[in-house]
């Protein structure tokens, strides 16, 4: 997949997933991995900037598998953010339509 369509769309699914649930950042690189390979060096400065900007907080949680994990919690603003990048993603998405179409496929 086109590496510049990816980082696109990369923040806006990390916001929806971890609006679904709480992840921390392996598990949340290997479920968006299912879909658009990408690597933990690619999602952890997402994840430090949207904390940073409110959208995310952070807890510990003990595991059974290691140290402690790093979990991030979407908060009310971020739901906010998260609903207004979703909304100009489909205008986005509609407008690139009508300039494309789908004569290429």
């Amino acid at each position: 997949m086109n590496a510049q369509f990816k980082k696109g769309v990369l923040e806006l699914s990390v916001l929806t997933l971890i609006g679904r649930k709480d992840y921390y950042g392996y598990e949340l690189v290997e479920e968006i991995s299912k879909v658009l390979e990408i690597s933990e060096g690619t999602l952890y400065p997402i994840l430090r900037r949207l904390t940073e900007e409110k959208y995310f907080e952070t807890y510990l949680q003990e595991s059974s598998e290691g140290p402690p994990r790093k979990y991030y919690r979407i908060t009310k603003l971020g739901k906010e953010f998260q609903k207004e990048q979703f909304k100009q993603w489909v205008e986005f998405n509609q407008q690139i339509e009508k300039l494309i179409g789908r004569d290429i496929i």
